[in-house]
């Protein structure tokens, strides 16, 4: 297994994807969710939703151009 990068979104939409595609059965996790929360950059910093490389494609039809 392998993880790609799905995209880069802001933290909510980011939570929200990864619960869409699990939803649809394809594992998703999201990277940097925490990061800089303790300066109050945390709105600034994108998400990185990762899936396995497999599910790429899968993931890209579900996700759409959101």
């Amino acid at each position: 297994m392998s993880l790609v990068e799905l995209g880069r979104y802001d933290r909510n939409l980011a939570h929200l994807l990864v619960g869409r595609l699990e939803a649809e059965g394809i594992p998703a996790v999201a990277f940097d969710g925490g990061a800089s929360i303790a300066d109050g950059s945390w709105l600034l910093i994108p998400v990185r939703v990762m899936v396995d490389e497999d599910d790429l494609e899968a993931a890209r039809g579900i996700v759409g151009d959101v």
